[in-house]
């Protein structure tokens, strides 16, 4: 805000949502940033300051006009809370005072706790309909998780994998397929030892001919006994 157009009368803007907000523009201050809580606090609170604007009257004329922190503060606090429609709340409210009362606090949690509600079940008619995350909003998905809530279309499944052999949908990763049992991945799957782990080869010249002795001693002839 512009120094000169500041006044000493404050009021409070009191945010109890986590989300950060991007900065509010005022042709008549400029840019603000509205305050989100911090881990561990309740609230954030940020002043805002009444201030001078200016009306253009056409002909070269303007009006100077007083904007007091009252209607900052609800127009901003106004803009925030309808940004998801007719009826939504994000947590933002003008304090009575500089600093929040308890029962301003319980109303606004109220009432943010009832948008996010309304948004979880609408998700859940959603999912119910099609079956398919993309339809969730995140919005929707930003609701249930700040309620502590667990619901299927939370979560943006991969599709799900054939198995080569019985053609069973499986998930990606999988080292054998529950439903026939052919081992899809052999390294995951002898490391659970699911399947006995590879045999370590042995050195060539170890390796054994027909008659199970090591090529280097096959094809010598045997040395009779009783020769020297």
């Amino acid at each position: 805000m512009n120094p000169e157009t500041i006044t000493n009368n404050p009021d409070t803007l009191v945010n109890i949502s986590t989300e950060k907000w991007p900065p509010r523009h005022r042709t008549y201050f400029g840019s603000l940033e509205v305050r989100s809580p911090e881990p561990g606090e309740a609230y954030a609170i940020t002043p805002i300051r009444g201030c001078n604007g200016v009306i253009d009257m056409g002909d070269k004329r303007v009006m100077d006009i007083r904007i007091t922190a009252r209607e900052i503060a609800e127009d901003i606090a106004r803009e925030i809370n309808s940004d998801s429609g007719e009826g939504s709340f994000h947590g933002v409210f003008v304090a009575a005072g500089l600093e929040p009362t308890e029962s301003e606090l319980a109303d606004a949690r109220r009432r943010l706790e009832e948008f996010q509600h309304r948004l979880v079940a609408a998700a859940d008619l959603e999912w119910e309909r099609t079956k398919n995350p993309m339809f969730i909003t995140d919005l929707e998905r930003r609701a249930a998780r700040q309620l502590g809530l667990e619901k299927p279309w939370l979560y943006d499944s991969k599709p799900l994998a054939e198995c080569p052999v019985c053609a069973e949908k499986i998930k990606h990763g999988v080292a054998v397929c529950r439903s026939c049992g052919a081992i899809l991945d052999r390294e995951k799957a002898a490391q659970y030892g699911l399947v006995p782990q590879a045999r370590p080869r042995r050195n060539a010249s170890a390796i054994q001919d027909g008659t199970g002795k090591p090529e280097h001693e096959a094809g010598r002839e045997p040395v009779a006994e009783g020769k020297p």
